[in-house]
């Protein structure tokens, strides 16, 4: 059969055809192993025979018989569709639960924010003036430590216990399992 490659590699088109009735059945049903679906395993045997027609020139005979030659592609091209259909579909699964967010009632979170606001609310009237206008300060307006104590014209150290101990009872106040340190 090597010496049909070589005609093959020249554009006999006749040594082409007995190539492919010697090999065809066995291409094919080494492709469908792998592959295990039957119109995919045709599509595969089809590449590999015309892989074969366009670079039959490539067969070196020293290294195996031309049948093992055409039997490596065929097994390469099935492996490869395997491994590439695989990949697509880890792709596609990766992106639906990307982009699928899981859906929630609008109502019922609105609901829970109003809550929860109401709750904080409630913990920061139950603060002392001085504590509730540093925590306000430091995280509503966003300013440090520093920037309270200027703000309020007290030393940085007071500042600093306003807020810790503010926060302290927020922490409290929202979640009474919280332990006072």
């Amino acid at each position: 059969m090597g010496d049909l490659l070589v005609r093959c590699a020249s554009g006999d088109e006749a040594a082409f055809e007995q190539i492919y009735a010697a090999t065809a059945p066995r291409v094919f049903g080494l492709v469908l192993r792998v592959v295990v679906q039957h119109a995919l395993a045709e599509e595969i045997t089809q590449d590999v025979f015309a892989y074969v027609w366009a670079e039959a020139g490539r067969y070196e005979p020293s290294r195996g018989s031309a049948a093992g030659w055409i039997l490596t592609i065929a097994h390469r091209r099935a492996v490869d569709r395997v491994r590439s259909v695989s990949a697509s579909r880890t792709r596609d699964d990766v992106w639906t639960r990307k982009v699928t967010a899981a859906p929630f009632d609008s109502t019922a979170e609105s609901a829970h924010s109003s809550f929860e606001a109401a709750r904080v609310r409630g913990a920061l009237a139950a603060l002392t003036m001085k504590q509730r206008t540093a925590v306000q300060l430091a995280y509503f307006h966003g300013l440090t430590y520093t920037e309270v104590a200027s703000h309020l014209g007290i030393p940085h150290s007071t500042a600093k216990t306003r807020i810790r101990d503010g926060l302290r009872s927020l922490a409290h106040a929202l979640d009474p399992g919280v332990a006072s340190a």
